[in-house]
């Protein structure tokens, strides 16, 4: 075999086999196949495309460029849930404490933020002290102990997927949903979890802004799973709005303390309770969702999972004082309202306007090496189908760019829409794919 005859019979449109995809892989791993060469293959899935058996294929040589962990020592089932990312999407911070506090494992590596989508990583970081940067002897170690861990990818997980995606950012074939799948599940697959729970968002914040699109890369994900003798489901949820009240890293934190405390939050609550019932499903608890979801609501009640996540986060170094009290975190330099002119009915949020209001806050990055300021974010408080008065504070901007106020104001009220008849709020759970 050799790099150039496999391009070739990609970009006319030809399937390849297991052996020439792993061929390609496994020369980008042992950097035996130049960058130039992997673009180009890179190019001819996006315009051809990729099937079934080509996806899988794709999937298992970038799981095997790096270690596979073994978790089958560790008793108990192991689940995982990932999500696409959205704006406010903070549903793993309670999720993972609620589910391991109801007896399910969850091995949990995220990933850190980057344009408008906020990262599990960034957020768990803007707790003082909290360090996501483990080993993988010291990750099933927390397993074992605790039932969870909340780490990011390390140097021995899927090390192919690294480098293809940082090709796939800068040559403009990221939208591609057989290389988007043969990410994630790469990664996933190589944690040793056993089933998997997929949010994947639709809407105006996703990177999946089309209903069809988000259909097809949850049956990709489902499929792949299940090609992997995994169990996977997956949410196709919204992401017409942001998900709860605040956006930024340390309030993304702070709204997740509130929920485990049990404080209602519209739409947010719902999701962790749905999501996490379908873990505590699949871990084998209890035989349906709604039941699952009953249990997450009483780990909740109870106060286990808000303890479960203090318990984690001691564990790896962070400062529960400010969990207990979450109020002596430090403030922004420049707090400032938002208000509406006319107001009327919220019809419609571009939620990828205000996740860009929320980075110009300095609470994302546009770049890798971007330095984030954890205390930064915005809280949105209006849903879609709810009446705005004339005047009205429809949001808080907290910032130390005092320079950017300004356009920040300008961009959220750009990004909303008001309507003089009420407006239907939308359905949170558009599909379910099994």
């Amino acid at each position: 075999m050799n790099a150039v005859e496999i391009i070739k019979k990609k970009r006319d449109g030809k399937s390849l086999s297991p052996d020439e995809i792993n061929f390609l892989i496994s020369g980008l791993t042992k950097k035996e196949i130049p960058d130039y060469q992997i673009t180009a293959f890179l190019m001819a899935n996006f315009i051809n495309g990729m099937n079934k058996k080509e996806t899988a294929a794709l999937t298992e040589a970038m799981l095997y460029s790096g270690k596979v962990v073994d978790l089958s020592g560790i008793p108990g089932t192991k689940i995982d849930k990932h999500s696409t990312g959205g704006v406010g999407d903070k549903t793993s911070l309670m999720i993972a404490p609620i589910v391991a506090a109801a007896g399910v494992n969850v091995p949990m590596i995220s990933g850190r933020g980057l344009g408008h989508t906020g990262g599990t990583l960034d957020k768990l970081e803007s707790i003082p002290g909290f360090t996501t940067q483990l080993t993988l002897k010291r990750y099933i170690a927390m397993i074992k102990k605790h039932g969870l861990a909340l780490i990011g990818q390390t140097k021995e997980i899927a090390p192919a997927d690294k480098k293809i995606y940082s090709l796939r950012d800068v040559t403009g074939t990221v939208e591609s949903i057989p290389m988007i799948t043969a990410s994630i599940m790469s990664k996933k697959l190589a944690e040793g979890a056993d089933g998997f729970v997929f949010d994947v968002k639709t809407g105006s914040g996703a990177f999946m802004s089309k209903l069809s699109d988000a259909k097809t890369l949850a049956e990709s994900l489902v499929n792949t799973g299940k090609r992997f003798k995994k169990k996977s489901i997956a949410f196709i949820t919204d992401m017409n709005q942001p998900l709860g009240n605040y956006i930024g890293n340390w309030f993304e934190v702070y709204e997740s303390i509130l929920v485990l405390k049990g404080e209602y939050v519209y739409g947010l609550s719902e999701l962790v309770e749905i999501l996490s019932g379908a873990m505590i499903m699949l871990g084998g608890k209890v035989k349906t969702i709604e039941e699952g979801f009953d249990i997450a609501r009483e780990k909740i009640k109870s106060g286990e999972a808000f303890d479960k996540f203090k318990e984690i986060t001691a564990e790896q170094k962070g400062d529960i004082t400010f969990l207990d009290k979450p109020d002596k975190y430090p403030k922004s330099k420049f707090t400032e309202d938002v208000t509406v002119g006319k107001g009327g009915y919220l019809k419609s949020v571009n939620s990828y306007e205000i996740g860009m209001a929320s980075l110009q806050c300095g609470a994302g990055r546009l770049r890798a090496e971007d330095k984030i300021d954890p205390k930064a974010g915005i809280i949105f408080y209006p849903n879609i189908g709810d009446r705005v008065k004339k005047n009205e504070v429809i949001a808080k901007i907290f910032t130390d760019r005092k320079n950017e106020i300004e356009n920040v104001k300008e961009r959220i009220l750009n990004a909303l829409k008001f309507s003089k008849e009420k407006t239907k709020s939308p359905k949170l759970i558009k599909a379910i794919v099994k």
